[in-house]
């Protein structure tokens, strides 16, 4: 059943690993060129997870049938499709419930996975530290939950004995592993609200080292890492892989005005990310909101580059962060021919500065509009202090800067801008500050 006018493939190489056929579904909402690009990116998550996808099938769907996804024709068309061309394996694009996803493993007598299940196996190959170990294990449990049954359809194909009590212990043994996975499910969360506390401790200490933090956001594979590279000089995991970086990490940066910032590197996002993903990991991504400035990355070469934008500014919504100052960092320009796109970007978004990372490319300027935009969240304010505790006026010109100093008796007479935790530790000086000039 081959109807070039519905139907496209794109032919893939084939090697050892599993074959993997792609299927997507589009409407009169979604084109068929939009449903495309979304295969691509599933073509991506697959290669990261080790599959070699064999073709990817662009479907018209104009309603979802609950049973089986897509209607009798198409489900008879991708039979025949992973029939002749021996795939091991299914992976749709869009979410399939735990009904339809036994249905069609009956009918295809192969393994069905979407989307979701594939990001989430990918994050449990990625996860390195006890944090996103805890946070994908936990993620896992709630997505198979509801998938039990399927597990134990080799129950069926048994025969029962004597009394003909076989399916009824099947029944039983999914209520037991229903139960074992809720009281996991309850341990995993206990642990991980031990892992937020502590990284609550971790992030008062830091807040109180009055040093401004920068989180690098942005969709996966747009250069995060590369950048936290060529700001710092360290060694960080780059890699052309979705979701090379799962593990936040965190490096200290020196601006040219000598101002010391920590740089946050976080975890990639991506179009339909499963939301228990983003529950999940909200011990990880609240790292976002707690920091100062948000540094969204883009990759301006990326045809999708403005979907992927939108994605991201969706997940901050979600992290109620997308009020937070945002400088938009449009990466790998040296690879932009129209210099339109670049233009489009700086129309839509306020504090755009357009970067290549891998070459150093504007990163004097990027570091400029870094240091312009952590002074506009100072204050500008008064201080009359005593000269015996002129120390005091050593921290200002460390941690904020000092615009206008004089001396009046046994005071110093201070006009300064400074960061909201040095306003409050100078706040019993601003009372009587130059009552006297």
């Amino acid at each position: 059943m081959n109807d070039d006018k519905v139907y496209e493939e794109i032919k893939c190489e084939l090697s050892d690993h599993k074959k993997a056929l792609l299927v997507g579904g589009y409407n009169h909402n979604t084109n068929i060129d939009l449903c495309t690009d979304h295969l691509d990116e599933l073509e991506s998550l697959s290669n990261t997870y080790g599959l070699k996808v064999i073709a990817k099938i662009p479907c018209s769907l104009k309603k979802i049938d609950p049973a089986t996804f897509f209607g009798k024709g198409k489900i008879e068309m991708l039979y025949e499709r992973l029939e002749e061309l021996d795939a091991d394996v299914m992976i749709f694009d869009d979410e399939i419930s735990p009904n339809q996803q036994r249905n069609l493993e009956r009918i295809f007598h192969r393994p069905i996975i979407d989307r979701t299940e594939l990001i989430l196996e990918i994050f449990s190959q990625k996860a390195h530290t006890r944090e996103a170990k805890l946070q994908i294990d936990l993620a896992k449990n709630q997505y198979q939950l509801p998938r039990l049954k399927r597990l134990w359809t080799h129950l069926s194909r048994q025969v029962a004995s004597g009394k003909g009590f076989l399916k009824g212990e099947g029944e039983r043994q999914i209520e037991l592993d229903k139960r074992m996975i809720r009281n996991r499910i309850t341990q995993l969360k206990k642990e991980i609200e031990e892992v937020r506390n502590q990284r609550k401790v971790q992030r008062l200490s830091r807040i109180r080292s009055g040093i401004p933090t920068f989180a690098i956001v942005g969709y996966t594979n747009v250069g995060k890492s590369t950048l936290l590279q060529a700001l710092t000089k360290a060694h960080v995991l780059i890699e052309d892989k979705l979701f090379a970086t799962l593990d936040t990490t965190t490096r200290k940066f020196s601006l040219p005005n000598h101002q010391q910032i920590l740089l946050v590197d976080t975890v990639g996002f991506i179009r339909k990310i499963p939301h228990m993903l983003v529950m999940a990991f909200k011990s990880t991504l609240e790292e976002v909101a707690y920091t100062d400035i948000l540094l969204h990355l883009i990759d301006i070469n990326h045809p999708l580059a403005q979907e992927h934008a939108e994605s991201t500014y969706n997940v901050l919504k979600e992290l109620n962060v997308e009020k937070k100052p945002i400088i938009t960092v449009l990466n790998k320009i040296d690879l932009v021919t129209d210099q339109s796109i670049i233009n489009h970007f700086k129309l839509k978004y306020p504090r755009v500065v357009a970067i290549s990372a891998l070459n150093q490319e504007g990163m004097e300027e990027l570091m400029q509009v870094m240091m312009d935009t952590q002074r506009g969240l100072w204050k500008t304010i008064k201080l009359r202090i005593p000269q015996k505790e002129y120390v005091l006026v050593s921290t200002l010109m460390e941690k904020g800067r000092i615009i206008e100093k004089k001396y009046e008796g046994n005071d110093v007479l201070v006009v300064a801008e400074v960061p909201d935790f040095l306003e409050h530790k100078v706040q019993k000086y601003r009372a009587n500050a130059f009552t006297n000039t």
